[in-house]
């Protein structure tokens, strides 16, 4: 893996000392053209990223379509289980380095590394390697006897092919690892393109696997390019199987329609709006926690953040004043330090377009709580509280992708449920209640592919992750993260036609 080295004082590398390269069939390659890539805590170039071009895109799904035409990693399972779990080990001896990259490129926070952003992640390759021995691949239906004769019938899962994963800025280690992983757990060979905004993270994950592992070359490629081209080709190239994207709803409909012109599988992971729903029975003080520590969650860049908090009318300013007082204990500032909570937005661009919803949303009628402003240097956003909000509103429908919390009263139960479906989106949910039961039924009403009740946390490799309606299609980790990336292929024999061809 590429060293990189700190400055006099033990910070973070320079510009100049970070390097990554691209994997491509098996190689690591530079580009003599690069992009930056900002530390987005003072907005500073941190590091360069390979720039690659159309002959780059084109030799990595080359590759990728010969190792999965040419050899044996499609059909040899138990390969694929000792080289994912080289690839686990080497994400495990490389943490340390792996972590200080996601701080000072995506702005994570150094205890979210703890968590969702890096070390939770990195266990994926372990859940599929330990996974492999026992799935079966193969299903017998059983004998079946037509007009005298019996025919033995059975199933078996085969790799989908080629694909292209393409993910997002806000958690390349989970984004990146839960698509490759499955994907080359179910015999895919891959070629993966990493985020504009945050490259380096996701290079680092192809030089482990050039640099640690016996991934055979052309089963794994990974690609940084900030032009949109390569990501388009990527979705329309006719030796493509299937696409799996992390990103905008509406990208991911340009993707779906693409590749409908050659009928490619695809997985898509997209936006949220999802609610947090508080009955009237809850505990307020304990849920106003949850409501203002899960907003400013790595800055609200998570898409199933419960960006909307569904709060009974009669108790609504309760509510809100206790929200706002937890949002004044969240602690803003330099993500490498172990106090802090919240973090930088990626970019200046991103800034820009919270602080539009935000002044949008008081131009409209919403109470600005506390909040709403920019805070210099770096790309942070203050934690904002919008209280008394239209459920029709922008702010309402719109995925914002930062720390603010639209709070919006209902009257009853069912007008919970009906506030929290109103929403193009189906991601994520929760609720709150005092009685289990209650808080059960409401959420088995609310169309969403995660939910939460009183705080539980859904979210773990062997857990099915992804979304109803317009947020996307499919499900990432657990088995049925697997079975994104197998075909099904049905056989038929007669039984004892081959013994006796042999016998005359």
């Amino acid at each position: 893996m590429s060293s990189q080295d700190t400055d006099k004082d033990g910070g973070r590398a320079t510009a100049t000392t970070v390097t990554r390269r691209m994997l491509i069939d098996g190689q690591l390659v530079g580009t003599p053209q690069s992009f930056p890539s900002l530390d987005p805590s003072t907005g500073a170039v941190y590091g360069y990223a390979p720039q690659a071009g159309p002959e780059h895109t084109e030799a990595a799904v080359a590759a990728a379509r010969r190792a999965f035409d040419t050899t044996t990693w499609s059909t040899d399972v138990g390969f694929r289980a000792t080289c994912l779990d080289q690839l686990h080990r080497a994400l495990r001896e490389h943490v340390e380095e792996l972590r200080e990259v996601t701080i000072a490129e995506v702005g994570a926070t150094r205890r979210l590394t703890h968590g969702n952003q890096l070390d939770l992640p990195i266990e994926i390759a372990r859940y599929y390697a330990d996974l492999l021995p026992d799935y079966r691949f193969t299903e017998d239906l059983g004998e079946l006897e037509i007009r005298g004769e019996r025919h033995r019938r059975w199933i078996d899962k085969e790799a989908a092919g080629v694909v292209s994963a393409i993910v997002a800025y806000n958690y390349p280690h989970q984004l990146a690892l839960a698509k490759l992983v499955p994907a080359l757990a179910a015999g895919c060979t891959v070629v993966l393109k990493a985020a504009p905004d945050t490259p380096l993270a996701t290079l680092a994950l192809g030089e482990l696997i050039a640099e640690h592992t016996d991934i055979p070359p052309g089963v794994v490629n990974v690609l940084s390019s900030d032009d949109v081209s390569v990501g388009k080709a990527l979705t329309t190239h006719p030796d493509v199987d299937l696409i799996s994207f992390t990103g905008s709803t509406a990208v991911g409909k340009q993707i779906m329609a693409a590749a409908g012109e050659s009928l490619k599988r695809v997985f898509l992971e997209l936006g949220g709006k999802s609610a947090m729903v508080l009955l009237d029975d809850a505990d307020f003080a304990t849920t106003a926690v949850f409501a203002a520590f899960t907003i400013c969650t790595h800055a609200g860049q998570g898409c199933a953040l419960t960006s909307r908090l569904l709060v009974p009318r009669a108790r609504h300013d309760e509510i809100v004043d206790l929200v706002a007082t937890n949002l004044g204990w969240v602690t803003v500032g330099d993500p490498s330090d172990p106090k802090t909570y919240m973090g930088p937005l990626i970019s200046a661009r991103q800034r820009d377009k919270v602080h539009g919803l935000v002044e949008r949303a008081v131009e409209a009628g919403a109470t600005l709580v506390t909040g709403g402003k920019k805070i210099d240097p770096g790309f942070y956003y203050a934690p904002t509280l919008l209280a008394g909000v239209d459920p029709d509103s922008e702010i309402a429908q719109e995925e914002v992708f930062g720390p603010v919390l639209a709070v919006i009263p209902y009257t009853d139960d069912d007008d919970a449920v009906r506030i929290a479906n109103n929403s193009v989106y189906g991601l994520s949910g929760s609720v709150f209640s005092a009685d289990q039961d209650r808080a059960l039924a409401v959420a088995r009403r609310i169309r969403a592919g995660t939910f939460s009740i009183n705080g539980g946390n859904y979210f773990a490799p062997d857990a099915p992750f992804g979304g109803f309606k317009q947020s996307g299609i499919g499900r990432e980790s657990g088995v049925a993260g697997l079975e994104e990336f197998l075909e099904t292929k049905t056989y038929a024999a007669v039984v004892g036609l081959a013994a006796e061809s042999r016998a005359k």
